[in-house]
């Protein structure tokens, strides 16, 4: 685990919840009520919250959208990254990503493990950057949900977290755009 650095104020990010569902509505989005909990729990602010069908475009949108709000720093989805026909998250995140972040997902299948054993093989968690957001594809269970946000992160959207962190690295995300302008 981390450490937090006492030298470092906490520095509020905005996070976008997108819920993929078709048959859930805010009333019932336990798993987007857990983020959305623990996220402000954390003291970051909740920037935005949706719920989409699980349609490849919709969920595009909803992320594109986000992601290209300068009041959003972090978009997690929760939802449709399983087997069944209708769970298209990966696949519609995964093409939106400038750059992959495979060790989000190994972290997770591993902290996922111990809790539910080899059934987290069913789980395509994925994350990465969309432009200078950082987008994190989440399982639709608040279980997973929780696990995710407690073991991963909580820590990595933590400025004060040790030895690094997303949070000091938000400004640079966008120095190649910089240095081919200058």
């Amino acid at each position: 685990m981390s450490q937090l650095d006492p030298d470092r104020d906490f520095v509020a990010l905005g996070i976008a919840v997108v819920t993929v569902s078709d048959t859930r509505d805010l009333a019932g989005d336990r798993s987007g009520d857990t983020l959305a909990e623990r996220l402000g729990a954390a003291g970051h602010r909740l920037a935005g919250r949706a719920i989409v069908k699980d349609d490849v475009d919709a969920i595009r949108a909803a992320v594109s959208g986000y992601a290209a709000d300068p009041a959003v720093d972090v978009v997690l989805t929760t939802g449709g990254t399983g087997f069944t026909g209708r769970d298209v998250t990966p696949e519609a995140v995964e093409a939106l990503f400038t750059k992959r972040m495979d060790g989000f997902s190994a972290v997770f299948h591993r902290i996922s493990y111990d809790k539910i054993g080899v059934s987290t093989i069913q789980s395509r968690a994925t994350a990465g950057l969309v432009g200078t957001t950082f987008v994190f594809a989440l399982p639709g269970s608040p279980g997973a949900c929780r696990d995710a946000w407690d073991g991963i992160l909580a820590h990595q959207l933590d400025y004060r977290a040790k030895p690094c962190n997303f949070v000091e690295i938000l400004p640079r995300l966008d120095e190649h755009l910089r240095r081919k302008g200058s």
